[in-house]
């Protein structure tokens, strides 16, 4: 299995279909945007994926920005195929992800998580995040 960052040339029509499956593991209910159009900022997106031969088996997406508070990153999307859980490419994908923040000198990383994905929330705190004093509120637009 490798880790690795995504690159635009590396999308074709089969990794398209395969993370259309991935994520259905995530969330059956998310209307997918597709990879090619995600990737025609490159500068504003890092995206980590799992391998294992030619098929996909984990990926998590890291979206970069800057308010006046500073230059952040927001980590949404992680997911790894249930076939292929406790194996730790989670946590390489996160690293990988984490490893571009420095690169890219961010000041922040945040992300998300629903309070029930315990073993989700227990890989990011041992990876130093900490539960933020905040509420996320969210309105949707479609």
């Amino acid at each position: 299995m490798k880790v690795k960052l995504l690159s635009p040339a590396e999308v074709t029509v089969e990794l398209q279909e395969q993370l259309t499956t991935l994520y259905q593991e995530l969330n059956a209910e998310i209307n997918q945007i597709p990879l090619k159009r995600i990737l025609e900022s490159p500068d504003t997106i890092e995206i980590a994926c799992c391998m294992d031969n030619n098929q996909l088996v984990g990926i998590a997406m890291m979206a970069k920005y800057t308010v006046i508070s500073g230059h952040k990153g927001m980590i949404e999307d992680v997911v790894v195929s249930s076939h292929h859980r406790g194996k730790g490419i989670g946590r390489q994908l996160m690293e990988l992800l984490l490893k571009r923040a420095k690169k890219c000198k961010l000041d922040d990383v945040l992300l998300f998580s629903g309070h029930h994905r315990k073993p989700a929330i227990n890989l990011y705190k041992s990876l130093g995040f900490a539960l933020k004093n905040s509420g996320l509120y969210v309105k949707k637009m479609k």
